[in-house]
C-alpha cells in the first residue's frame, strides 16, 4: 500500500448552517458540494480548503457529544498550515472567534495556537 495523502477529514456538527458558516466565512473554505440527505435528514458539506477538497462537514440529527475533552479517543484536533500566524490569529479575532495565545512547538521551534469550531472541535494554526 502506497498512501499518497490525506483525503479529507469528516466533521459532524449539531448546527449545521452555524458550522458552515464557520467554515465557509470565517475560515474561508470554498463549497465544492451541498448535499442534502432526505432518508438520513442529513447534510453533506464538501469544502475545499486552497482549491484542494479536504473537509466533509456532516449534520446528523441523532449525533453523540464527546466523552471527554480534548483528551477522547479519535481525532484529538485539526490543524491548519499558515504562513504568518499573527495575521491568521488577528484575523480570527476580528471574526469574533475565541483563540488561545501563541505558542512555540518545543519540538520544532514552529508557532500554533487552538481554536475551536462552533461545536467545540479542536482546531489548530500551524505555522509554516
Amino acid at each position: 500500500m502506497k498512501i499518497k495523502a490525506i483525503h479529507h477529514v469528516a466533521i459532524l456538527t449539531d448546527d449545521y448552517q452555524k458550522s458552515k458558516m464557520f467554515y465557509t466565512e470565517v475560515l474561508g473554505f470554498t463549497v465544492v458540494a451541498e448535499t442534502y440527505r432526505e432518508e438520513r435528514r442529513s447534510y453533506k458539506l464538501d469544502l475545499a480548503i486552497n482549491g484542494h477538497y479536504q473537509v466533509e462537514l456532516f449534520s446528523f440529527p441523532e449525533f453523540k457529544e464527546r466523552q471527554s475533552f480534548p483528551e477522547a479517543k479519535g481525532l484529538r484536533h485539526l490543524a491548519f498550515a499558515v504562513d504568518n500566524i499573527e495575521e491568521a490569529v488577528n484575523e480570527l479575532i476580528v471574526k469574533k472567534v475565541n483563540v488561545q495565545g501563541i505558542r512555540t512547538d518545543e519540538l520544532t521551534n514552529k508557532r500554533f495556537c487552538f481554536f475551536y469550531d462552533p461545536n467545540g472541535q479542536p482546531l489548530e494554526l500551524y505555522e509554516l
